[in-house]
């Protein structure tokens, strides 16, 4: 593959910026099965959610990584995880559930790998994490694998009477301990700690620390020997643990796609805390193709402004950093589901699609981190 990195010059050639100096969008592409669109508006100081769209004649595979303690980790995922589906589907004559799982098992590795390595003059990035959404279209196939609480929702027309209306359909699960299940699921793993989920200041965290109890990356919340370690204890609260509190073992959903299935919404948490499923596929449905992830992402600033008693507007004029009291970085990927026989293979082309690593470098023309990059 060739890459090629598309700056400000040419970015209405794969993306543009326009209003909000924090947005970034792509209007619309081709994949094997339809279109898809994709928009990223950036809270933190440095954007911690990263994203992918990597399309084939025969395969469309989606990212959606939302990192958290520092980009680091989504940033590593956004690199290595494709690769290793890549290279596990071609090992296994296709893609399944057990190559995703290779993909995810082998990333996390890596990235252990890397924080053991990095200590010494990173004592930080043992306690940096990535949340790890990602779906896959083959053969009619769907698969969505998740880590975190980013979230895949499908939207399918409705049945008889409701055929006129859209339905939103979870695909993910949320591995938040905000949700009773999840608290349950990581207290039933540690019996013998009973403030292994606690609750503090309104929000039920894992040892006090944090929501997701599946995660790429988050080394310190994992390894024991982390915070045995002089350099990583002259850096972080430590956390005495007699066994891992997070793991990085995906849940993955597998379905055929449906004549009734119109579309797939995979989305960071920032755009979920603001709209519901059925919401968003709402959005998505009544509204035109061209621009819908970025009309998804206003949506979602519309209403944080308004619990702020603001306008969007106001929103947009407030810089990076102290935006994210305001909103979380959001990422939202839209992939239409067409299903003439003859798009299967006539609209893919072979390529990928990976969002600017930060949107206020890609604005400000920085010679780093300003670039979107599409191979074919």
């Amino acid at each position: 593959m060739m890459m090629r990195s598309c700056c400000r010059p040419l970015e209405r050639c794969f993306g543009r910026i326009n209003g909000d100096g924090l947005l970034w969008h792509m209007d619309l592409k081709p994949h094997a099965s339809g279109d898809f669109s994709i928009a990223v508006v950036q809270a933190n100081s440095s954007l911690e959610d990263q994203s992918q769209v990597f399309t084939s004649p025969s395969a469309t595979y989606v990212g959606v990584y939302d990192g958290h303690g520092g980009p680091e980790a989504s940033r590593f995922v956004n690199r290595h995880l494709f690769s290793y589906l890549h290279k596990f589907s071609k090992e296994q004559g296709g893609l399944s559930s057990d190559v995703i799982k290779r993909a995810f098992h082998a990333t996390e590795e890596d990235f252990i790998q890397l924080v053991k390595r990095s200590l010494p003059g990173m004592p930080k990035i043992a306690s940096v994490g990535s949340c790890c959404l990602v779906g896959a279209i083959s053969e009619g196939e769907l698969y969505v694998a998740n880590l975190g609480d980013s979230r895949a929702v499908l939207g399918r027309r409705g049945f008889d009477a409701e055929k006129n209306s859209v339905i939103a359909e979870r695909l993910s699960t949320d591995h938040n301990v905000s949700c009773e299940e999840v608290r349950k699921e990581v207290e039933s793993l540690h019996p013998d700690d009973q403030d292994v989920v606690v609750y503090i200041r309104g929000v039920w965290r894992i040892k006090g620390i944090i929501q997701v109890s599946r995660s790429i990356g988050d080394a310190y919340l994992k390894k024991p020997e982390f915070n045995r370690d002089p350099i990583f204890q002259g850096y972080g609260n430590l956390v005495p643990l007699k066994r891992p509190v997070l793991t990085a073992e995906p849940s993955i959903v597998t379905r055929s796609i449906r004549p009734h299935d119109l579309f797939l919404i995979f989305a960071s948490d920032g755009l979920w805390e603001q709209l519901s499923d059925q919401s968003a596929v709402e959005i998505v449905f009544k509204n035109p193709r061209a621009g819908i992830a970025k009309r998804l992402v206003r949506a979602a600033l519309q209403e944080a402004a308004k619990k702020r008693e603001m306008r969007y507007r106001d929103i947009q004029k407030i810089e990076k950093g102290i935006r994210r009291y305001f909103h979380d970085d959001i990422t939202v990927i839209v992939i239409y589901l067409d299903h003439q026989k003859e798009s299967f293979h006539s609209k893919g082309t072979l390529g990928s699609i990976t969002a600017p690593v930060d949107i206020f470098s890609f604005n400000s023309n920085d010679a780093e981190e300003n670039q979107v990059i599409e191979a074919f």
